[in-house]
């Protein structure tokens, strides 16, 4: 439990410590720890406290929790400077541009950003950067400090023979789905007036009319509308290739550029400004409209293709490589993957196994009254990945049902189980031995809380 809520206070400290400085202060400011040479301010513990009352996030005896997890934070901070670990200056500017994007969008306004944390956005970049620090050193060290662990399949099974049936990982209900997709097609006079209004748009900016912010906020289709069309700093491989190649050819913020197409409609685009490998632009999207005869005509054409499956004419797999319009399952028998991050290991895990709650809602609804083998009868869905609707049919190809975990069909989630149990063992022994040899000095009157680790009262 300490380590989920150390990452949590890692995340949170520095925009904690930011929102609380706008706040009325009530309280005279004094040094309530030392660890090291390094002070916890009770105003810093204040702030804290504020902004997980605010989220939501109850914090049992928060006057122990959080200077102790502050005291843990320098630890490490601390072995960082030891061992000469370092975060690249222009890691921690992408980062902090990234975080600036993101809550701009939740925001609105880079002005209601400012307002709300009551600091500039120079001031908002600098938090963001020392937070991104310290959250990056910390694994860092967490890395350096665990990478001599090793668990050998033999040491999973010992493990895990000990242990009652009821006391092993519950796996949910898992499903492997391959999937067949129709984009619609846009009648030609319907590409004709979307490209129309674009060329429009873009004349009455280039000739000083009105403002590419006022017509994205009034006309584009895309979320990035409510700001303006200002997308926020973003690399190369964080576009789609046909946006990215306009994008970063723009040299003059006052132009727009040509009509672009993508997945997600027709666009056009005004640089704001480039910034070493990344650019920020506004943009205005526009969706085509889709006929509902198009949409039948899809519907009718899928179900002639899944009678055929159930007729035996071809299987659903060499359906899926010759008439699926999906490219990232065509090559791969229409069989649908599920990634995920895992922010424990750093590292992202591509499974063809969903649990039910990561599918696509629209393909969930399907496949729950599905038999494994069973084609579905064609439906209209979104495409998560560019918003706009398609025609599918999906075939369950297998059902893992919910169970206790066991060697044969789970061992690597009980290997990452005995593996973080290890890790988190040689961490909680270099923080008894940090604290132990560790210059520490608590307040009298902080002194008498129940701490998670011993040893910080000398």
């Amino acid at each position: 439990m300490l380590q989920r809520f150390s990452f949590f206070f890692i995340c949170l400290s520095a925009i904690a410590t930011a929102f609380a400085q706008g706040q009325p202060k009530n309280i005279v400011d004094e040094v309530i720890w030392v660890v090291g040479d390094q002070p916890i301010l009770l105003s810093e513990v204040e702030n804290y406290r504020l902004e997980s009352d605010l989220m939501g996030q109850s914090i049992t005896d928060p006057y122990a929790k959080i200077p102790e997890q502050f005291a843990i934070q320098k630890l490490y901070l601390h072995q960082a400077e030891i061992d000469s670990i370092t975060v690249p200056d222009a890691d921690l500017q992408r980062a902090a541009d990234n975080e600036i994007s993101r809550y701009t969008q939740r925001a609105g306004s880079r002005e209601a950003l400012e307002n709300y944390f009551h600091k500039t956005l120079p001031q908002l970049r600098e938090m963001f950067k020392e937070q991104e620090r310290i959250k990056n050193l910390t694994y860092r060290v967490r890395d350096k400090l665990t990478s001599h662990v090793k668990v050998t399949p033999a040491e999973v099974r010992e493990y895990f023979s000990k242990l009652p049936t009821d006391s092993l990982p519950l796996i949910p209900t898992q499903v492997e789905v391959q999937i067949i997709t129709a984009r619609p097609k846009i009648a030609r006079e319907e590409v004709e007036r979307i490209e129309a209004r674009l060329r429009e748009f873009a004349r009455r900016v280039n000739e000083g009319e009105t403002d590419f912010a006022r017509l994205a906020k009034m006309y584009s289709q895309d979320g990035s509308s409510r700001n303006g069309g200002e997308m926020g700093f973003m690399g190369r491989n964080m576009l789609v290739p046909e946006f990215a190649n306009v994008a970063f050819s723009l040299n003059d913020p006052k132009k727009v550029s040509k009509i672009v197409k993508t997945d997600f409609g027709y666009h056009i685009i005004q640089l704001i400004e480039k910034r070493n490998d990344k650019v920020n632009v506004r943009h205005i999207l526009l969706r085509p409209e889709v006929t509902q005869q198009e949409y039948d005509r899809n519907l009718a054409h899928l179900d002639s293709i899944g009678d055929d499956i159930r007729g035996g004419k071809f299987s659903f797999e060499d359906a899926a490589r010759e008439l699926s319009d999906d490219k990232d399952t065509r090559n791969n028998h229409g069989l649908m993957v599920f990634n995920s991050f895992d922010p424990e290991d750093e590292e992202t895990i591509i499974t063809s196994r969903f649990q039910m709650k990561d599918l696509p809602q629209d393909v969930a609804k399907v496949v729950d009254n599905l038999k494994v083998g069973e084609v579905s009868k064609a439906f209209r869905m979104t495409d998560e990945k560019t918003g706009s609707e398609i025609c599918a049919i999906v075939k369950l190809k297998n059902r893992i049902e919910g169970h206790h975990a066991n060697m044969t069909e789970d061992f690597q989630v009980l290997r990452k189980v005995v593996m973080q149990k290890r890790k988190n063992a040689a961490i909680q022994k270099w923080l008894a031995e940090k604290i132990k040899s560790t210059y520490v000095r608590i307040s009298p009157e902080w002194r008498n809380h129940k701490f998670e680790y011993e040893g910080w009262v000398k």
